[in-house]
């Protein structure tokens, strides 16, 4: 063997290790240490599915770009001032950050990709949380998680996140006609959840989305929600460089009237260019083989 061809080897080898490092350090921050078991769970188990890996909302849920999109996600839903007293009183998002990431990793992989018993059950365990979850917000008003109105608010913000992190960082791009395939699945579960009259199209979710902007405000919780994901993330050392792009990316992602809301700046084109790469290297790193399932093909 030449002396290039052993650096070649070397190199190669030095990457695997890399990336086998990396894909388990994301793994386990996202779905838990447990999260070999619980994918054998979800996608092993037999037994009849609400949709196929060629669905639009198994391509959309199985790609990186969900990372950007979730952050974007939990940015806009942090504008509506009742759904924020919700998460600021009852969701620990500050003390146990990645324990609620993998709660709701493990609810839309279940929902998106389980079986239809499992994805029932799901369904009415968290239910039965929201019934619990009460309280009064600081603007004195009462609230409620199983309030139709604020459900709706983030399963539309959520929708919306997810399909344009998709649209833009993701591995394909979906047609518009699949595009309302998207937002008609992801009704299916969020109707049993108890959200009224999920929107069926882009369109209407468009139309939905619009009827909220007079109910959301500028509010110390929202830009405390702003400061923690992109000032104080629970991340250091490289890692934290990978979280600061897709946040970066989350925070293009959003409308204009948004960020303005939120006080943050518009990241222009290199916010893009910089969602992108970031969304290419998580890709990168879940496509190893340490952390696929078979089902998952190349989706991850």
């Amino acid at each position: 063997m030449g002396i290039n061809e052993e650096v070649a080897r070397r190199t190669a080898g030095v990457m695997r290790s890399i990336r086998r490092r990396g894909a388990l350090a994301v793994r386990d921050r996202v779905a838990g240490e447990d999260a070999a078991t619980r994918a054998g769970e979800i996608w092993g188990s037999p037994g009849e599915r609400w949709f196929s890996s060629a669905d639009p909302i198994c391509r959309v849920h199985g790609d990186a770009s969900m990372y950007a999109g979730g952050l974007r996600a939990l940015l806009l839903q942090a504008l509506h001032p009742l759904a924020m007293a919700g998460v600021a009183s009852h969701s620990g998002y500050q003390d146990d950050p990645w324990g609620r990431l993998q709660r709701t990793g493990g609810y839309i992989a279940t929902t998106t990709f389980g079986t239809i018993a499992d994805a029932e059950a799901t369904i009415a365990q968290v239910r039965e949380i929201h019934q619990r979850i009460v309280g009064v917000a600081p603007d004195g008003r009462r609230y409620s998680a199983s309030d139709p109105t604020l459900l709706r608010w983030v399963h539309l913000a959520e929708i919306e996140s997810f399909l344009m992190a998709y649209q833009a960082f993701g591995a394909g791009r979906l047609t518009p006609a699949e595009a309302d395939t998207y937002v008609a699945q992801s009704g299916v579960s969020a109707q049993l959840l108890g959200v009224p009259d999920p929107p069926t199209s882009v369109a209407e979710m468009h139309e939905q989305l619009a009827s909220y902007r007079p109910l959301l405000q500028d509010t110390e919780g929202s830009r405390e929600v702003a400061r923690f994901l992109l000032r104080r993330p629970p991340v250091s050392g490289l890692a934290r460089l990978g979280y600061q792009g897709l946040a970066t990316g989350g925070v293009w992602l959003l409308e204009p009237w948004a960020r303005t809301m939120l006080h943050l700046d518009d990241p222009g084109e290199l916010g893009r260019r910089i969602g992108l790469g970031s969304s290419r290297l998580v890709r990168w790193l879940m496509a190893d083989d340490s952390v696929q399932h078979p089902a998952l093909g190349s989706a991850a």
